[in-house]
């Protein structure tokens, strides 16, 4: 069979055996659970607003005098449609919180963007849609979320498992504090929204060092992606110990989202009782049996652009997390010494302006006895401190310098789970050896070379749209 994979801004084919091939696309291969239908996605996004899980509903948490702040995600995730959650949820919220006679002038909407770049005005809007923007915008009631403003952070000290806790002041002293989430397959804790939202979009660079490292992410409970890890107990802890010190509960509202970032279902109410509700539902979406037996081989393709923004499938760094990602979410369906083949043109474009700091983190990798990934843990908080690199995530949407170092860190699962990785197709080849894979012209020159740990016949799972879609966590057929 012939199977085109994604290679910087075209496709990369290659010929696959049949017999040993297994094709695999979200929402595609197999269906996703039903969406909500539009003309009902108003009435019932409201009803679970109306009727939170776990807590009072908006109209007996605020009055007159209330400060309200709205915490949405950043353009990585959840869609521009317009009936998107953010678009749908947003206004319902706002229109409760007026019914209980808050002012809208005391209505603060913050773009939790963590250490992500900030989003661009253009962005918010697309993001919010033309009403809310203009509405809220032009009074400086919407912002994005900088984790080193440190006049609008508050340290709360370390929660009870020892996890720094520093977070948004804006949020902190706010009367209610509510989350619009996503509930949708994560390689980092098994899903986004909930805790995992707070513990990461309106932090700071330590709280999120506690997860985001080497410690945590090379446990034996990381790999494959689940909700039990120590990394999602860490969001959890850390999130409650904001809502013990604020003295209140985050009013969370998540939706269950499909591949096209449709809600199939939606969730309000206090997180520590709404997410495992939220999660069974999302699990049948998420979790897809669907391998016979285990693969040996798995192969994918990166676009120049996806996630993170541009510049993610050729910044070497990148790539690496981006091939560790379909190993933590495929382990399960993946033989112990399986290999990973991808198509990248790995040109050595790192996007330095929204990436300034991951050239100089990928260059020290090559210096100084670092030999394998987790050996650069060390210098993490030294460039998170880096005057140039925090200013230009603050004046100049850039990601913060530490986010490259939980990219690093994430990278090392392909290495330590695989035989080999493989990329093939780059530009420059030295860039991808330089973060230890293997590079080939061709995808059948690499899977000729990989017989070396497969054999002659290896099971391959070939994952089209691999980065273009979003991902499920395939797991075995039962028998």
């Amino acid at each position: 069979m012939k199977v085109d994979f994604e290679y910087g801004e075209g496709l990369m084919s290659v010929e696959l055996p049949d017999d040993r091939t297994d094709v695999f696309i979200p929402g595609k291969t197999i269906s996703d659970p039903a969406f909500i239908p539009e003309d009902q996605l108003v009435g019932l996004t409201r009803n679970s607003i109306l009727n939170p899980i776990g807590m009072e509903p908006i109209s007996e948490l605020v009055r007159e005098g209330s400060k309200v702040t709205i915490v949405f995600p950043d353009r990585v995730k959840g869609g521009f449609q317009k009936t998107s959650h953010r678009k749908t949820a947003i206004p319902i919220i706002i229109e409760e919180c007026l019914k209980a006679d808050v002012k809208k002038e005391d209505i603060l909407l913050i773009c939790s963007n963590g250490l992500h770049r900030k989003n661009t005005k253009n962005e918010i809007n697309r993001i919010l849609g033309d009403q809310l923007f203009h509405e809220y915008w032009w009074t400086n009631q919407i912002i994005n979320h900088d984790s080193e403003d440190y006049e609008n952070l508050v340290d709360l000290g370390p929660d009870e498992n020892h996890n720094p806790v520093i977070m948004s002041r804006f949020v902190y002293e706010s009367d209610l504090a509510v989350f619009i989430g996503h509930t949708l397959g994560n390689p980092y804790g098994g899903y986004s929204g909930g805790y995992k939202h707070s513990a990461t979009g309106i932090t700071h660079w330590r709280s999120i060092a506690s997860h985001h490292v080497p410690d945590v992410m090379h446990r034996d409970d990381f790999v494959p992606v689940n909700s039990q890890s120590l990394m999602r107990r860490k969001f959890d802890s850390i999130s409650m110990h904001m809502e013990k010190k604020m003295g209140k509960k985050f009013f969370m509202c998540d939706a269950v989202l499909d591949t096209y970032a449709r809600q199939i279902a939606v969730f309000s109410g206090y997180a520590n009782e709404m997410q495992p509700l939220s999660w069974k539902i999302a699990d049948e979406r998420t979790y897809v049996p669907f391998a016979e037996e285990k693969y040996d081989v798995i192969m994918f393709g990166m676009p120049q652009n996806f996630h993170y923004g541009n510049g993610m499938g050729t910044n070497p760094i990148f790539i690496m997390q981006a091939a560790s990602s379909q190993v933590i979410r495929h382990k399960r369906v993946l033989k112990e010494n399986c290999v990973i083949i991808f198509s990248s043109i790995c040109n050595g474009y790192f996007h330095d302006q929204e990436f300034p700091s991951y050239r100089e983190t990928y260059e020290l990798f090559q210096q100084d006895y670092h030999n394998m990934l987790p050996d650069m843990a060390e210098h993490g908080a030294a460039f998170a401190m880096r005057k140039e690199y925090t200013d230009a995530y603050r004046f100049n949407y850039a990601y913060h310098p530490f986010h490259a170092f939980s990219m690093m860190s994430c990278g090392h699962l392909a290495e330590k789970h695989c035989a080999a990785v493989y990329c093939v197709g780059a530009y420059e080849p030295g860039y991808a050896r330089g973060m230890g894979m293997k590079t080939r012209a061709t995808f059948e020159e690499a899977l000729l070379d990989a017989q070396k740990y497969v054999g002659k016949t290896p099971r391959i799972l070939a994952l089209p749209l691999a980065f273009k879609t979003a991902s499920v966590h395939l797991t075995m057929k039962e028998k």
